[in-house]
């Protein structure tokens, strides 16, 4: 259950003397450091609950009813991690936004399907646990369940010595989430004359950073300097995945809407296919929405071509929504109300011979 035990693997010495008597804190692994972990996260899962968890925290399984509203309720799963940008997180000591992007990365997944996250899990490793870190770690975790709408059910700590370099831990995350089956979002209602809609993102989310990297080792910024308003570029590179989970659900609710697409990995140009019939194209206006100041910098400093840019990143959209002509209106509206900021980003098409399903002009 949540966060319950440290995991039990550790590497021992070999070839200590036979006549000493070792502990697990020995071998590498602190038990009562876990312990203090899950006593310190505690109040932060507990705001997440939703009313179909049937569990509390220490068990070993969380237990999730599904909602009597559903009459032929369909799950849906989605898991994720948060790559290369926890290299950035480790080298500049933040770790209370990395578990919003583990969240988000599995959410919007699930979402696109038209479901409703009900409740995610957490997988924790590392070497040598560092429960303020940790705690950190797992408090944006609830964060961005609070964001989604979802539980926070459970999770695990894996202290794992000579597993990971010191101060270096991994994310993995899980999320499960319902749909009515006659609901179920998969694009095959998308036709020619459709309209597609871009949700600004908050940044580069949990996607390329590999590139991202690559780039400030080339450039040697000052990350500390002032960069977009009163935000450092540490601040606008580390920005977490923005969780569109509660105002597209809520569109759902006044109209239909037709296809969505996470912009991930893959960018724009490798998404948007993800929801297309064969016989049909996005093409999408790069006049249409304005390139945030961070996707400027990284294509200069980094040189990167046009192409290169839509198929890595999300260039400033991070959700996908399509809709027919005339709800296009009403939805940018209704989005809008709740916060998001809306762009009509391009149409739908029927596709030509040896075309792309996804064209950006």
């Amino acid at each position: 259950m949540l966060h319950k035990n440290v995991l039990k693997k550790a590497r021992i010495n070999l070839n200590q003397p036979n006549n000493t008597g070792l502990s697990y804190r020995d071998a590498g692994v602190d038990i009562d450091a876990g312990d203090q972990l899950v006593e310190n996260i505690k109040p932060y899962a507990k705001r997440t609950m939703r009313p179909e968890v049937l569990s509390g925290i220490g068990g070993f399984g969380g237990l999730v009813e599904i909602s009597k509203k559903y009459k032929e309720p369909v799950l849906v799963s989605g898991t994720d991690g948060v790559g290369t940008k926890l290299k950035l997180a480790f080298e500049l000591n933040i770790h209370d936004t990395v578990g919003i992007d583990l969240v988000g990365m599995s959410v919007n997944d699930i979402l696109v399907q038209g479901a409703e996250p009900l409740f995610f899990l957490d997988y924790f490793a590392c070497g040598k646990l560092d429960v303020p870190a940790a705690t950190e770690v797992i408090k944006g975790i609830a964060n961005g369940c609070e964001q989604a709408g979802c539980a926070l059910i459970g999770g695990e700590t894996a202290e794992m010595p000579g597993m990971y370099p010191v101060g270096e831990y991994d994310l993995a995350g899980f999320a499960v989430g319902v749909v009515e089956k006659a609901n179920i979002i998969t694009g095959a209602d998308i036709t020619p004359g459709d309209v597609v809609l871009g949700l600004a993102s908050n940044g580069a989310h949990s996607n390329g950073y590999s590139l991202v990297r690559k780039i400030i080792e080339r450039a040697s910024p000052d990350l500390s300097a002032k960069f977009d308003g009163e935000r450092t570029l540490r601040d606008v590179i580390m920005a977490p995945t923005r969780i569109y989970v509660k105002p597209l659900l809520a569109l759902m609710q006044s109209l239909t809407i037709k296809g969505m697409a996470h912009i991930t990995g893959g960018g724009l140009t490798e998404n948007i296919p993800r929801v297309l019939a064969d016989n049909l194209t996005a093409i999408i206006d790069r006049n249409n929405w304005p390139l945030p100041p961070l996707f400027q910098w990284l294509q200069k400093e980094g040189q990167v071509a046009d192409a290169e840019m839509h198929r890595v990143f999300n260039c400033g959209i991070g959700m996908v929504v399509i809709v027919a002509e005339a709800n296009a209106g009403a939805a940018r509206q209704l989005l809008a109300a709740a916060g998001e900021t809306v762009h009509h980003i391009g149409r739908i098409e029927a596709r030509g011979e040896g075309q792309a399903q996804t064209i950006v002009i």
